[in-house]
């Protein structure tokens, strides 16, 4: 095994002047990640420098097998903490043999919203706090848990530290540090509630960088996980029962909101929040409707409510931002499976470009 270690984690920089370049997509359900990789003539610092590749459909449910081909194109260049070097992760989006966006391909529309003059002027910024669960990898049930049975009640795992309260830190810290190499804005991670349940937090992005970092981020998790022989698991509600869910609490700004008087600009967006709620319910994650229960830090999914320093709200204001008259707000309604390329780009235009 040392030798295969030694292998995996050869320095091929003295030797030639080619790097690997993993490319990654969004598979055909919507949330899981695929990639693979090429080899490139020398070093690449721009997307637009990378050739277009293409991958099997049919074999990813995005394709019937008379037509499989699907085009992947470089959006985004992250360096690869796992080869290291000059080698790169490439986040990609998806395209049929006609040029169309196939339908899991959900950044090429956000692109053209974050293109929107109006967005442009406002800046928009986003802090997505990412949730997840490890799970066992034979029993499919939370790591620190007993196999079949449970463990103490919630309330000492939150932010918790101890053998018995924190299942899995060496993932999050490996994640943590792998992020911040691969040049990932990730801002910070803590223990969540339920046992076996962490969270991190990407931001703050602008525009569609953000979609692509977390994107990128959960890739990484994915592949930390795989080596550790852990499950990752991004599904609202893991566990039913007196357990919290999983979210991607969605703070966001525009400049506006961030210049003296915003917080009357915050209030009329999230006016125009409440009135498409309906809406980005329907596309805020699978599965939400299991976690958003009116309790456990969540609103319910039939109604929408926002508050001061409100965690059962659909959207929530920090203190500092009332106090200030400025700043942000907390879109709490996102479930940890959302596609952020739809999340931030479909905040954006409800609250800069929609005209009730």
């Amino acid at each position: 095994m040392s030798l295969l270690s030694d292998l995996v984690n050869l320095d091929l920089s003295g030797s030639t002047e080619k790097i690997i370049a993993e490319y990654i997509w969004i598979g055909g359900c919507g949330v899981d990640i695929r990639s693979k990789a090429r080899t490139l003539p020398g070093p690449v610092s721009d997307p637009s420098e990378l050739p277009k590749w293409n991958y099997d459909g049919s074999s990813t449910k995005q394709a019937p097998g008379e037509d499989s081909e699907i085009i992947i194109h470089p959006q985004a260049i992250y360096k690869d903490p796992f080869r290291r070097g000059n080698n790169i992760l490439v986040m990609c989006d998806a395209y049929n043999s006609q040029g169309d966006p196939i339908p899991t391909n959900k950044r090429h529309n956000a692109a053209k919203i974050f293109s929107h003059s109006d967005v442009i002027a406002e800046e928009p910024w986003f802090g997505i706090e990412q949730e997840y669960t490890l799970l066992q990898k034979d029993v499919k049930w939370p790591i620190g848990w007993p196999i079949g049975g449970y463990p103490g009640p919630q309330g000492p795992y939150y932010c918790g530290t101890g053998a018995d309260k924190a299942f899995g830190r060496d993932i999050v810290d490996a994640h943590y540090k792998a992020c911040l190499y691969a040049g990932i804005n990730i801002s910070g991670t803590n223990g969540e509630v339920m046992p076996g349940q962490w969270e991190f937090q990407v931001g703050p992005s602008v525009g569609i960088s953000a979609g692509d970092q977390v994107w990128v981020a959960r890739y990484i998790l994915e592949r930390i996980t795989e080596i550790a022989g852990v499950v990752l698991s991004f599904d609202p509600k893991p566990v039913h029962g007196d357990w919290n869910g999983a979210g991607a609490h969605t703070n966001y700004s525009t400049k506006s909101m961030r210049s003296d008087g915003g917080f009357d600009v915050i209030r009329k967006a999230i006016g125009k929040l409440e009135k498409r709620h309906k809406e980005h319910m329907a596309a805020y994650g699978e599965g939400n409707e299991r976690r958003l229960i009116g309790n456990h830090e969540t609103a319910d999914i039939n109604n929408f409510n926002w508050g001061v320093a409100d965690r059962g709200a659909s959207v929530r204001v920090g203190r500092e931002t009332e106090k200030a008259n400025k700043g942000y707000f907390e879109d709490r309604r996102p479930s940890s499976n959302m596609d952020p390329y739809v999340v931030t780009s479909m905040i954006a235009e409800t609250t800069i470009i929609w005209k009730p």
